[in-house]
């Protein structure tokens, strides 16, 4: 195999949720492989700036706002993508959200929430891009699973019942697809330190259960996710579908670790 295809050049990138986090280090992992793409969330200003991230990289970009939870700003996002690039190539649904709530006090407003968006929202994404792909013959999905698809955190039932569905559904749109010339994957991130979580990862007893947990001793960064972002949207992948590609430091190997 010529690691030429692990090169992304010539494709078009679209990340639901590329604006920060996990979503903005695959985008831009993504460009630096030869893709251009298209990072998008609900929030203009953070569109504006991801998308000047890709230009600096030499990339084309758009700049368009979307929103999981409404599939005709998704239609939307496709069309205007198709129109400036012709087609689209890859999608990565990173846009998600969690609360810690004990499971006796989860009302069903934040349940149905955290399954909007997390769930259904990455349902509708894969049904508006998956019909373009499937037409087109080709296509790569990369979803983002968790931990959490595999073991319960504790008080986040919600957030992991999406997550372990994510994965079932990674999985269905994979058999059913898969003579379509289109791949679905996910990706499980172990646990990175972002600047929503750091407080939490850094001054809590949550965060040193993680650490002792993971047996490289460390959290991770979130650039560690884009090579595996970037394998599994290249045809390096081309036999891969169906697959929860999890990247973790070792924490679901991990038992006694001291």
């Amino acid at each position: 195999m010529s690691f030429s295809k692990l090169e992304l050049t010539g494709r078009t990138a679209v990340v639901i949720g590329g604006t920060s986090g996990i979503g903005r280090a695959i985008a831009h992992g993504m460009a630096q492989a030869g893709a251009d793409v298209v990072c998008t969330s609900r929030r203009q200003d953070q569109v504006d700036a991801a998308a000047a991230e890709i230009e600096g990289f030499g990339k084309r970009t758009l700049r368009v706002t979307s929103d999981v939870g409404d599939k005709a700003s998704l239609e939307t996002l496709l069309a205007q993508c198709v129109a400036e690039f012709g087609k689209v190539d890859i999608l990565v649904n990173s846009a998600g959200r969690t609360k810690r709530t004990p499971t006796l006090e989860l009302d069903e407003d934040e349940w149905n929430g955290i399954m909007e968006t997390n769930l259904t929202g990455t349902l509708r994404a894969c049904q508006v891009f998956g019909e373009h792909m499937v037409a087109n013959g080709y296509g790569r999905i990369v979803n983002i699973a968790s931990l959490s698809t595999f073991v319960a955190l504790y008080e986040v039932a919600a957030y992991s019942a999406s997550k372990a569905a994510v994965a079932s559904l990674t999985k269905s749109l994979a058999v059913e697809w898969a003579k379509k010339g289109v791949n679905v994957n996910a990706i499980a991130p172990g646990v990175f330190r972002t600047a929503l979580n750091q407080k939490l990862l850094d001054e809590s007893p949550r965060g040193q259960e993680f650490l002792t947990r993971t047996p490289m001793g460390r959290f991770g960064q979130v650039e560690e996710l884009a090579g595996a972002a970037v394998f599994l949207a290249s045809e390096a992948a081309s036999f891969v579908t169906g697959e929860i590609l999890v990247v973790d430091g070792g924490f679901l190997a991990s038992g006694v670790n001291q």
